[in-house]
């Protein structure tokens, strides 16, 4: 097995049986978005940043060379189904993101430092998903060959299964835009102008009225459709009394996955 790697937008591999050196590494709360937000979109493939309550930078001589992001979902039931507790109590994994030069096992000792800190805010859980579909540019180019949550798997999480399988639309570069980003511009509503801007930075005129017909004019153009097989969703209980809750299937293997236009 191998673990996943960012730069600038495309993914890399390490070995697993890597070993990092822990007194060379820092990890520091962030107490702003503007640091993890240009990281984030400088190197992940997606281009985006998740709806943060805590952010966490690893440090190599001062030098930032991962981002944690533990973000509340849209629903809170993806947190309260698993852990029953108040949604606040909880958090989802939003972004986990490291460069190619941080050693194999360098997400184990990430992870720990953060769970360590989010203990310390009284929290009880922790909930993650990996994206098995690999992404390819219209071009062909493979920026993101999916993966089945090896690095979770290390890091003892409770496996939770698959969710439930959709359809996305992917722009141009492979990255996606989902529904959510889709509903703001249809609706007007907080954010839209963000979530339009994807479409523009790929040929779609400025938004200027009619946000229904500009959706139906350049959705088609500018976006491909491909079915999801659902993501593969990992917990933790960052507290005794919270792991009874949680029971592990099976750990899935990573397989290649054949994708076809929907």
């Amino acid at each position: 097995m191998s673990n996943q790697r960012w730069r600038e937008g495309r993914s890399c591999y390490r070995p697993s049986g890597e070993t990092i050196n822990t007194r060379a590494y820092e990890v520091a709360p962030l107490n702003s978005d503007n640091e993890p937000k240009r990281f984030i979109e400088q190197h992940h493939y997606s281009n985006s940043y998740p709806a943060a309550r805590w952010r966490f930078g690893l440090y190599h001589q001062s030098v930032m060379v991962g981002v944690a992001v533990f973000s509340h979902p849209c629903n809170d039931r993806v947190l309260t189904n698993v852990f029953r507790c108040p949604a606040p109590r909880a958090v989802e994994l939003g972004r986990f993101v490291l460069l190619d030069e941080v050693p194999g096992n360098g997400e184990s000792f990430f992870l720990g430092r953060c769970f360590d800190f989010l203990r310390r805010e009284d929290l009880v859980g922790v909930v993650s998903f990996s994206d098995p579909l690999p992404r390819r540019t219209l071009e062909g180019e493979l920026v993101h060959r999916g993966h089945v949550g090896t690095i979770y798997q290390a890091f003892n999480g409770f496996y939770l299964g698959r969710g439930t399988p959709r359809t996305i639309r992917l722009l141009p570069d492979g990255s996606l835009l989902n529904e959510r980003a889709i509903q703001k511009i249809r609706q007007g509503e907080r954010g839209c102008s963000y979530a339009s801007e994807l479409l523009q930075r790929f040929g779609a005129t400025p938004l200027r009225s009619d946000p229904a017909a500009w959706l139906r004019e350049w959705l088609p153009r500018l976006t491909r459709t491909i079915r999801h097989p659902g993501n593969h969703k990992y917990a933790w209980a960052l507290d005794k009394s919270t792991r009874k809750y949680l029971t592990s299937l099976p750990y899935p293997k990573h397989q290649p996955l054949f994708t076809t236009n929907a």
